[in-house]
């Protein structure tokens, strides 16, 4: 089954986007970086990305997941592009992986986002091992592990909730709309 066009996003949900990522840049690199757990901090920026496809679908998730990482990399000294390709793919990989569920239950964004920060943590660290990175996957990703997967479990709910403010969940599929106006 083929997944609906999300189609353009307006000016105002692109002023609304970017309003989600300068916040919780700023959120990420005034409180969370200070908060270190053996050298290793919370990571808020993946958990955003993730929450992009969760709420955004697949195509429209990977779009504002790569412009997240994109600001990302401007703030780390790894090759540039790195976090904006992780937040590409976990934010489509997060989109395509929970297109089906039902999402009434708040439970489901936890889990699906923390998965999904879980998933950009190891790939991050397996791409920047590949690029050549020395320490990528050292102890250092288990600490960051650690200390990352609860705080984006108590995070999920208000960056879900921003998200949900901020990026538009694609358009209904045509057959979808058609049961729904037939009373189905």
């Amino acid at each position: 089954m083929r997944t609906p066009d999300p189609g353009p996003m307006t000016t105002v949900d692109v002023a609304r986007t970017s309003l989600v990522i300068f916040v919780v840049l700023v959120v990420q690199h005034t409180l969370l970086d200070a908060v270190r757990i053996d050298g290793a901090h919370p990571e808020v920026m993946f958990l955003l990305a993730a929450a992009a496809g969760y709420v955004g679908g697949a195509e429209r998730g990977a779009t504002v997941g790569f412009f997240v990482g994109l600001v990302a990399d401007l703030f780390v000294s790894t090759p540039f592009g790195l976090s904006a390709l992780v937040g590409c793919l976990v934010a489509f990989a997060t989109g395509t992986a929970t297109s089906g569920l039902v999402r009434s239950a708040r439970w489901m964004a936890v889990v699906s986002l923390t998965a999904g920060t879980v998933a950009a943590l190891v790939g991050y660290a397996v791409l920047a091992a590949l690029l050549g990175q020395t320490g990528a996957l050292s102890v250092y990703l288990a600490r960051a592990l650690v200390v990352a997967t609860p705080a984006a479990a108590i995070l999920a709910v208000p960056v879900h909730a921003l998200v949900r403010w901020a990026v538009p969940p694609p358009a209904p599929s045509a057959s979808s709309a058609a049961h729904g106006a037939l009373g189905r």
